[in-house]
């Protein structure tokens, strides 16, 4: 069995918070989790998004029950869930589950560099929330026998797929780390490597795929 054992209740809070979120939007919800001596990612992938999300989590026994030099293992998010005890600030590592698809392709650990061009958070939020009100109204001018899924997927994709000014970073990410829980304060960044963009803040990451950079970046682990 292995335990993680985290730096505090916080941080298990935080976690468990992330997983939830996942879980609203996935109740089948699979997470890669890679660590590395206090360090433990998260990896999950929200299908409304369609962007990877990475959650940062701080260890405090890096190597206790079995837990070795590195741990990589893609699990459920639930049992995941279930196992963190957050009075304790522990997680029981569940069983390992065949990954989804997403899970073989994560974004390199490292070569990573600042992007020019993102807005502060406040304008982030009113875009996200502009966007949002557009979805509305657009399919609310729908007639009832025209809002049909489709439909209403094309209007989403037409919103959701346009970028942040000049950052080529989709506005579907912005909302994905708002939704998280990831935009909170005034730290957040645009990084590049590859093939891939990051939003980058303290509580959090979303990664997406540039379209037409071919398979630059790609990391299979």
């Amino acid at each position: 069995m292995t335990v993680l054992h985290l730096t505090d209740e916080g941080e298990a809070a935080d976690l468990a918070a992330f997983l939830s979120r996942l879980l609203h939007y996935d109740r089948s919800a699979a997470v890669r989790l890679q660590a590395a001596g206090t360090a433990l990612a998260v990896f999950g992938r929200p299908p409304s998004f369609e962007v990877l999300a990475i959650r940062a989590v701080r260890l405090a026994k890096p190597y206790e029950n079995g837990l070795d030099v590195t741990l990589d293992v893609t699990v459920s998010a639930g049992e995941l869930l279930e196992a963190v005890d957050e009075s304790a600030a522990t997680a029981v590592v569940p069983g390992a589950v065949t990954g989804p698809p997403w899970a073989g392709v994560l974004p390199p650990r490292g070569g990573w560099r600042a992007e020019p061009g993102l807005p502060e958070r406040g304008e982030l939020r009113g875009l996200v929330a502009a966007s949002v009100a557009e979805f509305r109204s657009r399919t609310e001018e729908l007639a009832p026998e025209a809002r049909t899924r489709a439909a209403l997927d094309r209007v989403g994709r037409e919103i959701w797929s346009r970028t942040v000014g000049e950052t080529g970073l989709p506005v579907r990410a912005v909302h994905a780390a708002q939704s998280l829980g990831f935009l909170r304060g005034d730290e957040q960044s645009l990084v590049s490597s590859g093939a891939w963009l990051r939003l980058r803040t303290r509580y959090g990451s979303v990664a997406v795929r540039r379209a037409g950079v071919g398979a630059l970046g790609i990391s299979v682990r």
